[in-house]
């Protein structure tokens, strides 16, 4: 819980670094900082002791020898364990890394075979896209950080299931710029699909830096580590409906205004589209951006609706459906992980070369960006509906009004441009969805649903 603004203004630990902070005692008034007292006995030890200015001395130059001597050994940071700024382990180069990404890109097909670094790949999405392009012989690398949002165990789950299939995912931050570049320096890599990202409208009202992090900072890592390649690859990434805010008009075109977020997330997202837009000009990089719409299936996220709905109604416990203006219900174009997949595929394989070399644009590139959603909006009630005829259980419903968090009344997705562009022709309707998600729950947590799903102060979102 944090102080008021009050106390935090003469709170004299707020102005150390962490680490100093690490050094004082976590409970209540072990440590009482008297200026005049506590630094006149180290004046007077100090000046009482010529032995103690050698020792501090000494110690000051031992500890610059050692650490000139570290740096200066392992230049290119493979050493057991390095950890940033934020306390997470970073990125470990090493022979063995080296042979394993190598092996998961090696292409399995002759003709026309991409070489994907998909970012994000421990996630719903980018699990089922690795799982795709892998399965027709595309070489596939992964990049993930595994981050505790939702249930890691899921995420490892989905690690263990790509592995098996022969896909390496390796793990660590898009943020850092060492590990991208040694992954373009083992790997030629044809395309990348950026799936990485922090999701969730509501989560960021709690964490807003997170979003800013993975979201914008993350995405223009990418940028710059794929503009300085040579060649450099072409980029499909995932930006999201939630763009369209505010907007009224239905259904949501790509040619429609999208200046009006109703979330950080959808900020940042729309910004991830303004940066894209950026490179794209300068640089020559060619870049397809897909706006998702709701999507859900087998391997989902346990944040999703429909999955914390499921885990619920398992358990005999209460839903909370939120009511739009008017008592309306909400109402969201669902559209199943297999459908998005070959939307996702299709952009990779529809995207031209960009015509950068080595930072220099040499041309025109491609800048594109897709609607992905079903064209059948379906209310939040009648999702409900589905998964108690699926499950067998009846929901124990409350109906609230939805609260100023972000959220949209309504998605619809006008799609006629993936259609035209992309070939894109989604089938699989609500029903047949989720059917094929309740046979996925119940066979990975068991019908009692007594596996536990972490899901800290995270509300489900729909």
């Amino acid at each position: 819980m944090c102080d008021s603004p009050s106390k935090s203004l003469h709170n004299p630990l707020l102005k150390m670094s962490p680490s100093a902070l690490d050094e004082f005692p976590s409970t209540p008034g072990k440590v009482k900082m008297e200026r005049s007292s506590y630094f006149g006995r180290v004046a007077s030890r100090w000046h009482s002791s010529v032995s103690a200015k050698l020792l501090c001395v000494t110690s000051l130059l031992l500890a610059l020898t050692i650490s000139a001597f570290f740096l200066m050994s392992c230049p290119s940071r493979s050493v057991d364990s390095f950890v940033n700024s934020q306390g997470m382990k970073m990125f470990q180069r090493t022979h063995q890394w080296e042979k394993r990404v190598r092996q998961s890109c090696q292409p399995q097909r002759d003709e026309n075979a991409l070489i994907v670094l998909v970012t994000g790949a421990g996630g719903f999405v980018g699990t089922h896209v690795s799982l795709a392009l892998k399965k027709r012989g595309d070489g596939v690398v992964g990049l993930d950080n595994f981050n505790d949002y939702y249930e890691t165990s899921l995420k490892r789950a989905r690690q263990e299931l790509l592995e098996k299939h022969g896909v390496f995912v390796t793990e660590g931050d898009i943020n850092d710029k060492f590990l991208l570049e040694s992954l373009f320096e083992v790997v030629q890599f044809t395309h990348i699909m950026h799936l990485a990202a922090q999701a969730g409208v509501r989560y960021a009202m709690q964490n807003p830096m997170s979003y800013i992090h993975s979201n914008v900072a993350g995405l223009v890592n990418i940028f710059e580590v794929s503009k300085a390649a040579n060649p450099q690859p072409a980029i499909v990434w995932a930006s999201s409906s939630s763009v369209y805010g505010l907007n009224t008009k239905v259904p949501f075109s790509e040619s429609d205004r999208t200046d009006q977020p109703a979330s950080l997330y959808a900020a940042t997202k729309k910004a991830g589209e303004e940066i894209a837009h950026t490179y794209n000009h300068i640089y020559g990089l060619s870049i397809t951006g897909l706006r998702f719409f709701t999507v859900y299936g087998p391997w989902g996220r346990p944040d999703m609706a429909y999955f914390s709905f499921t885990r619920d109604i398992l358990k005999g416990k209460p839903i909370n459906i939120y009511s739009g203006p008017g008592g309306k219900d909400l109402a969201r174009d669902f559209t199943f992980i297999d459908d998005i997949v070959k939307g996702c595929v299709a952009s990779l394989d529809t995207a031209e070369k960009s015509t950068g070399s080595g930072g220099k644009k040499t041309g025109p590139a491609m800048l594109r960006v897709f609607n992905l959603g079903n064209t059948s909006p379906v209310t939040v009630p009648t999702l409900v509906d589905i998964l108690e005829k699926y499950l067998g259980v009846k929901a124990k419903r409350e109906i609230i009004k939805m609260p100023r968090n972000g959220d949209v009344p309504f998605t619809h997705a006008n799609i006629s441009s993936a259609q035209a562009q992309l070939h894109y022709r989604p089938v699989t309707n609500l029903d047949t969805g989720l059917k094929k998600f309740v046979k996925w729950y119940l066979s990975y947590y068991g019908d009692n649903s007594n596996r536990k799903v972490w899901l800290g102060n995270h509300e489900q979102i729909i």
